[in-house]
This record gives structure tokens, sequence and C-alpha cells, in this order.
């Protein structure tokens, strides 16, 4: 299993809409917000080791995108795992955590905006 993750889904909404539920989504799962750019519908975060009461083991680097697609706006999540220095983990991460990270946040988005678009 890779240690890089990477999700996409398509909505109906509009990006600034897409992009505030990614701001609640990271809000509700104890994120830290790294860098936010509104303008461009951009947001990095580290996410803790604990998530919703789950231990994780691992804290997790995330980048949320909105970006357009056709009529629709798709929401796009990449993700890896940090080092205890908070650096690009390259060997001897969890197997699993970043995509539970990825999971968790994917799970927040759609019950703020909804089923994605197929």
């Amino acid at each position: 299993m890779p240690y890089e993750q990477h999700q996409e889904a398509s909505y109906a909404q509009d990006a600034d809409t897409i992009f505030q539920a990614g701001l609640k989504a990271n809000e509700a799962l104890g994120g830290q917000i790294v860098l936010s750019t509104p303008a461009k519908c951009h947001l990095e975060v580290k996410m803790p080791k604990t998530i919703q009461g789950k231990v994780l083991g691992e804290r997790t680097y995330l980048t949320f995108e909105v970006r357009a697609q056709g009529e629709g706006r798709v929401a796009v999540v990449d993700a890896y795992p940090l080092d205890a220095i908070e650096r690009k983990l390259m060997f001897g991460a969890r197997k699993g955590v970043t995509q539970a990270v990825v999971g968790l946040f994917m799970e927040q988005l759609e019950h703020l905006l909804g089923a994605p678009v197929k």
C-alpha cells in the first residue's frame, strides 16, 4: 500500500461552498491549518495522531483543493504520513493510517455536502 494517498469526488455545489465544507471537515477532525488560500480554494493541514477518539499512531499532512471540471467541481485530497519532526515519512509508516485519515476527511465532506455526483 503506498504511503501517499489521493482521492477525488465531484460535487454540484460552487467552489466556495465546497472549500468552506473542507474547512469545517478539518475543524471536525482537529487538524491544524498550515496554509489556507481561499481565493485558490487550497488548504493544507497537519492532522494529529488521534482523530475522533481513534488513535492512529502517526501525524498526516493533508492537502485539499477544489478544481473546476465541466459544469461541476472536484474536491481533491492528497495526503502522506509525517515523521516525529514533521517531515514526509519515506519508510516505516503504519499500514492504512493515511488512507484512514483521507477516508475520514471525505466522510466529513460527504456529511456536509451530500453524496458526490457520479
